[in-house]
């Protein structure tokens, strides 16, 4: 694939004979966005978890998206006084998308990593995303962590490690985490765009697919952010908006995409957004729309294995998928760790 031109200013950030990673003769400048709407609970341990990383230059842009009492009212004095901290409001709802946006357009850094207001980072994660651009090739413009959510079910940790150019591993269902895991260059954004405001959901990858094709992503193989998933508000149990409204503008998007790949990437792109959409039916307990997407995923690609796990329970509606999914969860706690 050939990438877009490097400006020459990430040349220069690359190469330096001190080995450490300097724009003007500092640290490279983080700007963190926190899009929030109404969660004034949670939201002061998501500021926090960025005031308080190993890693001195950062400006963090809480952008207050029309929430019934505003942000910059409810948030403690020690958060609203530190001078790093700059809270913006929208006069409305108008979306998280929308509200990422107005934080990358008012950011100042040279690299942007996002926080959603009920997630939280362990106090090394910028630092060591930092370190990896810096040892990285220029081309490098995302470095993504490790993610462990926690549930009402049980907790679960995504563990990628692809490097490099990632659009193949993209269209075959790789996940690279959430916005809260990236940190990525803000020249990239320049060329790939900025998130696309029509996705109710899947947002984040959405918007891999086209920082993948404008920049190499590299992993901190190590789990650095921290996702609660399951709620009821959570964009995750929107099933109807991804089915009615992410998912065919989703395909039609990037279906040309997968294409100029061939014929197995075409199919198994289908396949996994299709799995995708049928995993997202049975957290909402659509068990019917899970069996549809389930075969509409193995017709896709009948060769897709990460369909086959869930084809034949989905057959039987709830009583079977939830069992079988009850019988792997208790031999997975069975079997020793090696």
């Amino acid at each position: 694939m050939l990438y877009l031109s490097i400006p020459v200013y990430r040349l220069q950030l690359k190469i330096n004979m001190s080995g450490e990673c300097h724009t003007n003769g500092e640290n490279p400048l983080v700007s963190v966005v926190i899009p929030t709407y109404g969660r004034d609970g949670r939201l002061p341990a998501a500021i926090k978890s960025v005031l308080n990383q190993q890693y001195d230059r950062i400006e963090l842009l809480v952008v207050d998206d029309g929430s019934p009492t505003p942000v910059a009212t409810t948030l403690p004095e020690d958060i609203l006084s530190d001078g790093r901290v700059k809270t913006i409001r929208h006069k409305e709802n108008r979306g998280a998308n929308v509200a990422r946006n107005t934080g990358i357009q008012t950011s100042n850094g040279d690299y942007v990593a996002f926080l959603d207001d009920d997630d939280r980072w362990d106090e090394t994660k910028l630092r060591k995303q930092v370190d990896t651009f810096t040892e990285s090739s220029p081309e490098t413009g995302v470095v993504y962590t490790w993610v462990k959510r926690e549930s009402s079910t049980g907790t679960t940790v995504s563990t990628p490690s692809a490097a490099g150019e990632v659009v193949t591993d993209l269209l075959t269902g790789a996940n690279f985490g959430q916005f809260s895991s990236v940190l990525v260059d803000t020249e990239v954004i320049s060329d790939a765009g900025l998130p696309d405001e029509r996705f109710p959901a899947w947002q984040d990858r959405e918007w891999f697919f086209r920082l993948a094709q404008a920049c190499e992503f590299q992993p901190v193989t190590e789990t650095l952010t921290y996702r609660q998933t399951g709620r009821e508000d959570s964009i995750t149990a929107k099933f109807e908006q991804k089915r009615d409204v992410a998912y065919p503008l989703f395909v039609e998007k990037h279906g040309s995409l997968a294409a100029e790949y061939g014929k197995y990437y075409k199919r198994t792109f289908l396949a996994s957004m299709r799995r995708s959409l049928a995993r997202s039916a049975i957290h909402a307990g659509r068990y019917d729309e899970a069996r549809k997407y389930f075969l509409l995923a193995f017709f896709a690609n009948p060769l897709y294995r990460p369909v086959h796990p869930h084809l034949l329970p989905s057959l039987g509606g709830e009583w079977t998928y939830e069992g079988v999914a009850s019988l792997r969860r208790k031999l997975t706690e069975t079997i020793p760790a090696k």
